[in-house]
């Protein structure tokens, strides 16, 4: 008779990957946020912590981005001998930097995890802070070095691609717009933060204590990056999908959504990295503490774009917001024709709340334009349209935040030209009756998609 010994092999431990046994590095292999049991016993407690702790680290992220822009007008008012053209292009060159940035963070996540990658752009925020701080101490850098810097600023303007499309996977259809619309307000809100308290730390006529804001800035990164470290998780369906990314670029609804975000994010970011030194170019009185409020309104405001067009369409909210942006532009001229400093800071109030709900509103179309033919229940091909739902986000966002450096040069340039910003705003103008004509004839109109879903 055979005689059995004891196995040595241990017992199964159950599986690994899941929502509660990750496997190490915090991979999630098992999660579908449309599986609705699952979403409940878990999903939805998941995805939101993985939301707040991203809404964190983009917003340093755009805290960063947009130092200089109210950093400038600052060091100028220090004794920093900067034209104005030399000023827009300090604010101008880290949007441009961000903007051709998101493309590769984009891919980042689909390389190193959400969560990875999380970690490594919070850290990288250190060296734009480091940059500025040596500015404010050293009166004499040459214009060169300070662009240079400035350039830095750029890391900061492509964590939301990165966030964006990472924040995506872990949210069903359903909640999609509210989702997206919290994350980037969240990030968007930098902007307003650092506007408000850089003034208000800074010495009057003292260019070393610009330094202050920057500084506080780099143990808040590392406090990120420590958090996303402990709390976030990697994805393994957010995975890099080639197919995916060759199908999203070869779709015109990529690039038609990409054009219209130049409209909405280009303008909130160009307005909110040009605003401050507009309004004391223009109106060399009026003091720099009311610059952040278009920003916070702005970043305030897409959220609610995002939550409306969950509710009535995300086609319909865009053409509402283009046209309020069109408004806006000529509230500004008429602003500068009466050297109303009253009439002209109402209406970039009135351009950032629009530009912000158009933010929300182009965001929400995407999933929808991308969900159309796909079947409940049909896993592959939900997985597949997250996908490259995903790649038209990181193209969008790259290229929507090109208009922000198009804004601040055209600003630049008509200012060069005509001795004014009024024919840069007309072409603003122009620009969103276009961008109207394009929603409606695309995505508005009756059977434009020749479908019933409503985009």
């Amino acid at each position: 008779m055979a005689v059995q010994t004891p196995s040595t092999e241990q017992e199964p431990r159950g599986p690994v990957g899941t929502i509660d046994a990750p496997r190490a590095g915090r991979w999630v292999d098992v999660f579908d946020p449309e599986d609705q049991a699952q979403w409940a016993a878990g999903g939805r407690r998941m995805a939101r912590r993985n939301l707040w702790w991203s809404i964190g680290a983009e917003f340093l992220g755009f805290t960063v981005w947009q130092l200089w822009s109210i950093a400038t007008p600052v060091l100028v008012a220090a004794g920093y001998a900067i034209a104005l053209d030399q000023q827009l292009w300090l604010t101008a060159v880290p949007v441009l930097v961000g903007a051709t940035l998101r493309f590769p963070y984009s891919f980042a996540v689909g390389r190193f995890g959400g969560r990875n990658w999380t970690i490594i752009s919070a850290l990288l925020l250190v060296v734009p802070c480091l940059g500025l701080a040596y500015v404010a101490y050293n009166p004499g850098t040459p214009f060169w070095a300070m662009l240079l810097i400035a350039a830095t600023a750029g890391v900061g303007g492509g964590n939301f691609a990165s966030s964006m499309s990472n924040i995506h996977f872990f949210f069903p259809q359903r909640e999609k717009g509210a989702a997206l619309g919290l994350n980037a307000a969240g990030g968007n809100i930098g902007v307003a933060v650092i506007q408000a308290v850089t003034p208000f730390v800074v010495v009057a006529g003292i260019a070393a204590t610009t330094a202050r804001p920057a500084i506080f800035i780099i143990p808040l990164a590392v406090l990120a990056a420590l958090g996303a470290w402990r709390f976030m998780d990697n994805l393994a369906e957010a995975r890099s999908d080639g197919a995916a990314w060759r199908a999203a670029l070869s779709d015109r609804h990529t690039w038609l959504i990409s054009f219209l975000y130049i409209g909405t994010f280009g303008s909130f970011i160009g307005y909110a990295a040009a605003f401050p030194t507009l309004l004391k170019s223009q109106f060399p009185d009026v003091t720099l503490t009311i610059a952040f409020l278009g920003a916070l309104i702005g970043s305030l405001a897409r959220p609610w774009g995002g939550r409306l067009s969950d509710r009535v369409g995300g086609a319909r909210v865009s053409i509402v917001a283009f046209a309020v942006l069109a408004l806006g532009a000529v509230g500004a001229v008429v602003a500068l024709r009466m050297a109303s400093v009253t009439l002209f800071f109402l209406a970039f109030m009135v351009l950032f709340v629009a530009s912000g709900v158009g933010n929300g509103s182009v965001y929400r179309m995407i999933p929808a334009v991308f969900r159309r033919g796909v079947a409940d229940g049909d896993v592959g091909a939900g997985l597949y349209e997250r996908r490259i739902t995903a790649a038209c986000i990181g193209v969008a966002a790259g290229i929507g935040a090109y208009g922000g450096f198009l804004i601040n040069r055209g600003f630049a340039e008509s200012s060069k030209a005509f001795g004014s910003l009024q024919p840069a705003l007309w072409a603003f103008v122009g620009f969103y009756v276009l961008c109207i004509a394009v929603t409606w004839a695309v995505y508005a109109r009756r059977g434009a998609l020749g479908t019933s879903e409503r985009i």
